[in-house]
């Protein structure tokens, strides 16, 4: 059997080669009334300041015309403390355990593009000072950035440095007085950069290989600001280049360690990363809500569309992968918290711990990114197709809701880097720091399928849908292992293999956080018995469709390295790991669907 995680033993990734009890992961059944008041705010503050403005006058925020109106927004988040989430309390900010500022980026997705201006200012724009600044920067920006006084802004993706960020050609060049580095170069795609009063630029200093990161004030001069871009979506938020011109940054302002700038650039994207999903899972929740309060208001035929079989199949689809994604971000924020815990009670400092426990967790940050992206892009899409026509009208904001969620497959490291980042990280830690021992838990692979050759009984306990979860585990184990032994260091170079692989452990993590949950609600009791029953059920249809691409990614990474006799024992093995779910989808979709109709909103 494989071995039990405890509260002792956080270790990222772990879920391979671990089982966890259900009593140790946190729900969102567990959220305290004072995290649910924060919720509620922020989502009061989008509804009253961002909504109902915009429904008024018919328009969405637009960065070329509507600065002014933008920057007011956010000063008025942060007189509700909505700007200092990240920031420690000394400095004015309300220090937020990792798991709140989560559900903070879940309720802010109800602002649409304002999220991404407020997101800068509280993630990318402050955290690598949080994180990494010594005391001095701190007192002198961290109380700006929280008030809104300072606007905040990140400077990394150059034009010819994107996905390879280290790449960057931005310098850094200390004058003959020793008092100021000389910045020159190019920054493109910066958040907030049309109205930033301060900027964390990434650049290299002389010839160094590595990226030094530095707080620049637009004060300093020597910086010009680009137009606006002018973008697909996300209007509302202010996005420009930025040119630095023999920019003088006094050598105070250095960030942390001359070198570390690529350092500290990953750690804060993995923060960013999980951030994103649990934004994307806000905009899923809402865009539903709309989705099926217009299909219960539509009439054709005489009768709502909202009682079509049609309709049913898109509302419960959308449900269940939302419900089973949010299992994941909770299950995560809550870990990086303990590991936190963890860190400091073995003597690191507060910030360093922090970083040190998302780090941790860099693995699952990428898979929510993945799966909440892509998430969002489906739902939206669901949700413009079951409006129709008016949804493809400016009215009623579900196309501008379809153009802005297409940029989340892209920032914050494009979901093809992602998938690729996650496997190879996951290698790392099983082959060169030897953190993982992934292959004990291959080479037990062959007995516990030889256990499984008897068809599964239904049972009420969630006993087979355990198994399958663990089939799903197993099936990486098994490619990833066969992969790597056949292919070697030239793995590397076969993306489409590595993606396939990326594509079943995240569907490994998900499937396996939702069983947890809906173990846990089940176990506790923590709601009415209809509302265990739905929960149960989206779970179910989670793991029937995921085992479905799971097997559509084995077969292709299989058919893409072996061959004859080995290529027909692996699937023969892949058909053992991943069997069919004997349960009814349709049936499924249509009973989650009629709850949440009759709730008329997603309410989990």
């Amino acid at each position: 059997m494989p071995e039990v995680a405890t509260k002792s033993k956080l270790q990222g990734a772990s879920f391979l080669t671990r089982d966890t009890d259900p009593q140790d992961v946190f729900i969102s059944q567990e959220w305290s009334e004072e995290q649910r008041m924060i919720f509620q705010m922020v989502q009061d503050f989008c509804l009253k300041e961002i909504q109902e403005p915009m429904l008024k006058s018919g328009k969405e925020l637009d960065a070329a015309t509507d600065r002014e109106q933008i920057i007011a927004l956010l000063e008025k988040s942060a007189q509700l403390g909505l700007c200092g989430i990240g920031i420690e309390e000394a400095y004015g900010g309300m220090d937020l355990d990792f798991n709140t500022g989560l559900l903070f980026s879940e309720a802010i997705a109800q602002g649409f593009s304002f999220a991404t201006t407020i997101g800068a200012q509280t993630s990318i724009g402050s955290l690598p000072i949080v994180f990494y600044g010594n005391e001095d920067q701190k007192s002198r920006y961290l109380p700006g950035i929280a008030s809104a006084e300072l606007k905040a802004a990140y400077c990394l993706t150059e034009p010819s440095a994107g996905s390879d960020a280290n790449s960057g050609k931005t310098s850094a060049v200390l004058n003959e007085e020793g008092s100021h580095y000389l910045l020159n170069g190019q920054k493109m795609w910066i958040t907030n950069g049309g109205f930033a009063d301060i900027f964390i630029v990434f650049a290299k200093i002389d010839q160094d290989k590595d990226l030094s990161a530095f707080i620049v004030e637009k004060e300093f001069g020597g910086i010009t600001i680009g137009a606006e871009e002018r973008k697909l979506g996300i209007k509302g938020s202010s996005t420009v280049q930025v040119f630095f011109d023999n920019c003088p940054v006094p050598v105070e302002n250095l960030l942390y360690k001359r070198g570390s700038g690529f350092k500290i650039a990953l750690n804060i994207l993995n923060t960013g990363r999980i951030k994103l999903g649990a934004s994307t899972n806000g905009g899923c929740k809402f865009a539903l809500t709309r989705g099926i309060q217009y299909a219960i208001d539509r009439k054709q035929f005489e009768k709502s569309i909202a009682e079509f079989g049609a309709m049913k199949h898109k509302i419960g689809e959308m449900a269940s992968r939302t419900y089973c994604i949010d299992a994941g971000i909770y299950r995560t924020g809550h870990l990086i918290d303990q590991k936190t815990e963890e860190l400091k009670m073995d003597g690191e400092a507060p910030s360093m711990a922090k970083i040190k426990a998302v780090r941790e967790f860099a693995i699952e940050c990428s898979i929510l990114k993945i799966k909440g992206s892509e998430n969002i892009d489906y739902c939206i899409d669901e949700v413009l197709q079951i409006f129709g026509g008016m949804g493809y009208a400016v009215e009623t904001g579900i196309e501008m809701g379809y153009r802005d969620a297409r940029i989340t497959r892209i920032y914050e490291g494009t979901n093809e880097i992602n998938r690729l980042l996650s496997v190879a990280e996951l290698t790392k830690r099983a082959l060169k720091t030897k953190e993982l021992d992934l292959m004990t838990a291959g080479k037990k692979i062959p007995g516990s399928v030889l256990k499984n050759l008897s068809p599964f009984k239904r049972r009420k306990d969630l006993s087979e849908e355990a198994r399958l979860v663990n089939g799903i585990k197993q099936s990486f184990l098994l490619i990833s292992g066969s992969a790597g032994k056949k292919l070697r260091e030239k793995l590397v170079d076969e993306q489409e293999i590595v993606m396939n692989m990326a594509d079943i452990l995240a569907e490994a993590f998900v499937c396996e956080s939702a069983l947890l949950k809906v173990q846990k609600v089940r176990a506790n009791k923590l709601e009415d018995k209809q509302r265990r029953k739905i929960q149960k059920k989206m779970v179910q249809l989670y793991i029937y469709e995921a085992l479905d691409r799971a097997r559509k990614s084995a077969k292709d990474a299989i058919a893409s390295y072996a061959k004859g006799l080995e290529k027909t024992g692996l699937n023969q093995l892949m058909g053992r790991l991943l069997p069919e779910y004997d349960v009814n989808p349709k049936k499924l979709r249509r009973q989650i669907a009629d709850y949440v109709i009759a709730n008329k909103g997603f309410d989990f």
